[in-house]
């Protein structure tokens, strides 16, 4: 059962705030920012799963605003750095670090990197944002990659002509490898430890130069990617093969924005876009092998920023690799109901999704079937 909450501002990010594993609670706090307003502003809300209201279905009244701060210019992405820190990136080429403090219920923006983007006499969009706490990667329409830490004032490395395009987003593969996906179909894999400013693996979409805007990897096997872009397929890659996507499903009909595996349960895979949908993918192998059979993290929270210790049981092979095999089933779901505006960005945390859009809502669904 999805709630839709108005909030008369376009919603281009939307995040869960981490939970930690001993707490065994659902995620209850969210965070959102806007794009294309008067003024932009990022803001935490709560879901309040203290108490409950009788309603049978988990859908328990509106998300409720807590606090909310100014934003110059479009949050352009939003990651969580740790339960009280969120990091945002702006189309004026700055990422910012907003605080939330819980016990007075405020925000504050202890740290900034001004124009951490920018062209020779402008500002550059910065696009995209990944956490690994303490270190912060972004990218953007430079094509730059910087590296900072959360208590450092300068930036840590540049990448200074990481991409002659457009970088368009970027997520952890291991602790010090980060992929980023750009305007003409690339894929690249950096190895943060070299001081090589070159990727360490290149992978690209063979046909037309289709611009990706989104990219995810399968939170306990490394080597699966899932990405998006400007013609709304889902590509799956397994980076250890190739260089070449292993798979392509068409997904939407217009741009895919975001792409999300489930945290906990990765046979689940949800993706949004430009055409007003949302979808939910399930994908089960021949052996219907439990989830909890395939690896899975032991770091202390589990959030969409952090990155899965190396390990697990990587020699089961995922049922995203098992191609157009009959054997293997593929079941998507649209989770909203019919609109024509945008669904700019999800996020999925145990069995709570939230979305928002250009129609000026949020949604939140309590129930995921995952």
């Amino acid at each position: 059962m999805e709630s839709a909450k108005y909030v008369s501002q376009k919603i281009s990010k939307t995040r869960w705030r981490p939970v930690s594993y001993s707490s065994l609670q659902p995620p209850d706090i969210f965070a959102t920012g806007s794009w294309d307003n008067e003024e932009n502003k990022v803001s935490v809300w709560s879901i309040g799963n203290q108490g409950s209201s009788g309603l049978e279905d988990g859908f328990e009244g509106d998300p409720q605003l807590i606090c909310e701060h100014k934003h110059d210019g479009d949050v352009l992405d939003l990651q969580f750095l740790d339960q009280e820190r969120m990091v945002t990136v702006s189309s004026t080429g700055t990422v910012t670090i907003f605080h939330h403090h819980q016990n007075h219920q405020m925000m504050s923006a202890p740290h900034q990197w001004v124009r951490a983007h920018r062209y020779p006499c402008d500002n550059a969009p910065c696009t995209g944002v990944a956490c690994s706490s303490p270190e912060i990667v972004t990218v953007g329409e430079d094509g730059r990659i910087n590296v900072f830490r959360a208590d450092q004032e300068g930036v840590v490395r540049v990448i200074e002509n990481a991409d002659s395009s457009t970088l368009h987003a970027v997520t952890y593969l291991r602790t010090t490898e980060v992929l980023t996906v750009n305007s003409i179909g690339q894929l690249k894999l950096w190895d943060l430890r070299q001081h090589s400013n070159s990727p360490s693996q290149i992978l690209s979409l063979s046909r037309d130069r289709v611009p990706l805007y989104c990219v995810d990897r399968h939170p306990n096997q490394q080597h699966i990617v899932a990405t998006g872009g400007q013609d709304g397929m889902l590509c799956i890659w397994d980076v250890r093969q190739g260089n070449m996507p292993f798979s392509l499903m068409e997904a939407h009909s217009a741009e895919m924005w975001e792409v999300h595996f489930h945290p906990t349960n990765p046979d689940h895979l949800f993706t949004c876009s430009e055409d007003g949908s949302l979808l939910h993918w399930e994908t089960s192998s021949p052996s219907e092998m439990p989830s909890f059979l395939q690896g899975g993290r032991n770091s202390s929270m589990t959030s969409r920023s952090a990155v899965a210790p190396a390990g697990g049981n990587q020699s089961i092979i995922s049922a995203w690799l098992h191609g157009d095999s009959s054997k293997s089933r593929l079941e998507t779901t649209h989770m909203l109901p019919s609109q024509t505006l945008s669904v700019n960005s999800l996020d999925v945390l145990g069995q709570c999704l939230v979305c928002g859009t250009d129609g000026e809502a949020i949604f939140v669904n309590r129930q995921v079937p995952v």
